[in-house]
């Protein structure tokens, strides 16, 4: 058994946790989001708890039995909590500023770089570096950060670009330093 999915999702009051069909709908204060179950599991709502099982011993089913668990815990954290990413814009005339919903950036290009707002996030600014992303869906707010770092990952000799907030950058020595 995977130690991962035989464990129990807890509910938190305010979420409710349905299943139509082979598809999970979990609500809560922050919205709604659906997960289509593969055909090998089975799900089990109790009082104030979600348990889920496989069908089969298959390769598949076990591989996927913590997978799925997983999933639908993240969909629970997230009507009743939600995601946040912080990316931090390091470098000299790097900075952001809100344009509408979406966020336009200054990165060292002869262009300002648009990011336009996406359904189900949230972009923010804390200063002038500091661009917030929030939402509900775990895998979209993990997407919408990772496609704002890839405009200028830090690169490894000054360390300018745009970083997780926290992300350790491994330095190179320069040439010069080198001798």
């Amino acid at each position: 058994m995977s130690r991962i999915g035989r464990t129990p999702i807890t509910i938190p009051s305010g979420v409710t946790v349905e299943l139509q069909d082979k598809t999970v709908v979990v609500r809560g204060s922050k919205g709604e989001l659906k997960l289509d179950l593969p055909t090998f599991t089975s799900l089990d709502i109790a009082e104030g708890e979600v348990n889920v099982a496989r069908t089969n011993n298959s390769r598949q089913a076990r591989a996927n039995h913590g997978l799925t668990r997983s999933l639908i815990q993240n969909l629970v954290e997230g009507v009743s909590e939600g995601f946040t990413k912080r990316l931090e814009l390091v470098g000299t005339g790097y900075r952001a500023s809100m344009k509408g919903a979406g966020i336009s950036m200054t990165l060292g290009f002869s262009h300002p770089v648009e990011i336009p707002a996406v359904p189900g996030i949230t972009l923010s600014l804390e200063g002038n570096n500091i661009v917030i992303v929030q939402g509900i869906d775990k895998q979209l707010v993990g997407q919408v950060a990772a496609d704002i770092r890839k405009l200028r990952p830090p690169e490894p000799y000054k360390g300018k670009g745009i970083r997780y907030e926290g992300e350790q950058v491994r330095r190179k020595q320069g040439k010069a330093t080198a001798a």
